[in-house]
């Protein structure tokens, strides 16, 4: 995708390792991303636990680290809940608002091949909202989390190549 100069940006994904926590961590404390997604920030300790035995130590977990131009971005990741597969990403503020999320997203749903897939998105983040939809995910509620009204969208189309 073309930045406002014209240019390319080389986004990539490839496996997270455990060097990358430290920076999915400080990337989950950033004020501006808590409030935006109304996830709270956990500490250090639940955090590692939580990514090693729930994502990276869960074979059913799809995850992706996101690099662009060989700097550590963000993440990608699918996982189960009962019966619904589900999606959700993070990325570092210095990469809003430059189309990253967009390729990154345009070269995960083509690994990820379970559909449906869902994803619940704070209803007045209306920057992931809009980056599902343009991947094809609609709209089929809203559901709660806490007091929080989240938008529940589904992607029901199959992968492409």
């Amino acid at each position: 995708m073309a930045d406002s100069l014209g240019m390319s940006e080389d986004v990539r994904l490839r496996d997270v390792v455990e060097a990358d926590l430290e920076v999915f961590l400080a990337q989950e404390h950033d004020p501006e991303a808590v409030r935006r997604s109304r996830f709270p920030a956990r500490e250090r300790e639940a955090f590692i636990r939580h990514w090693t035995t729930k994502i990276l130590g869960d074979p059913a977990v799809h995850v992706q680290a996101v690099l662009v131009e060989g700097e550590l971005a963000g993440n990608l990741v699918a996982w189960w809940e009962g019966e619904q597969r589900f999606i959700g990403y993070w990325f570092g503020r210095e990469f809003w608002g430059r189309g990253i999320g967009t390729q990154a997203m345009t070269l995960f749903l083509r690994k990820e091949q379970a559909r449906p897939l869902h994803a619940d998105p704070f209803h007045a983040n209306t920057a992931s909202v809009r980056l599902l939809e343009k991947h094809g995910f609609q709209r089929k509620g809203t559901i709660k989390h806490g007091e929080d009204e989240h938008i529940l969208l589904i992607l029901d189309t199959p992968p492409t190549e």
